[in-house]
């Protein structure tokens, strides 16, 4: 990932994490902690844990 891009990914990443039910994410599959968003211009998939106040990211797709 260029060193630019990185940037604004990671800034972008910080408001999700805060917010993982927001910011124009998705269900997936009607699994609500299973989500998708599009941060920065990248997709990413990822997994809610409220209990232990955990985002896991599963996959992250950019071109």
């Amino acid at each position: 990932m260029a060193h630019a891009l990185r940037v604004r990914f990671d800034f972008a990443m910080l408001r999700l994490a805060a917010d993982p039910y927001g910011h124009g994410s998705t269900p997936i599959r009607g699994d609500q902690d299973r989500r998708e968003a599009t941060v920065a211009g990248v997709v990413v998939r990822y997994y809610v844990s409220a209990s232990v106040l955990t985002v896991s990211v599963v996959r992250v797709v950019y071109v």
